[in-house]
């Protein structure tokens, strides 16, 4: 019965000891790094891609989405802790839609 008791102090000081004693750091230093990736599917209609680049302060980017009226809006964008996001969206008209067909 002593060596049960002995046997669960044990285990019990041993599981209320932190085993973790190495400092934690959370301030991961920022990294830069650089992507990309595009669809372009005829079947479905999807057509839309993405760039984006950082140097680990300020991050720099644009991407392309085909609208379903046929426009193709493109927004460039760059975002920095002193400015904030700033985006600039523009859009290139249908090409259907710039004939002057009667209706």
């Amino acid at each position: 019965m002593l060596l049960k008791v002995t046997l669960l102090a044990l285990v019990g000081l041993a599981l209320s000891h932190p085993y973790d004693t190495y400092p934690v750091n959370y301030h991961a230093k920022p990294m830069p790094y650089k992507f990309g990736y595009g669809v372009h599917d005829e079947y479905s209609g999807q057509h839309f891609n993405r760039r984006e680049h950082s140097d680990g302060k300020t991050v720099e980017g644009t991407y392309n989405v085909a609208l379903p009226d046929g426009t193709k809006q493109t927004v460039n964008y760059r975002a920095d802790p002193y400015s904030g996001f700033q985006a600039d969206v523009s859009y290139s008209p249908n090409p259907l839609r710039s004939l002057n067909v009667p209706t």
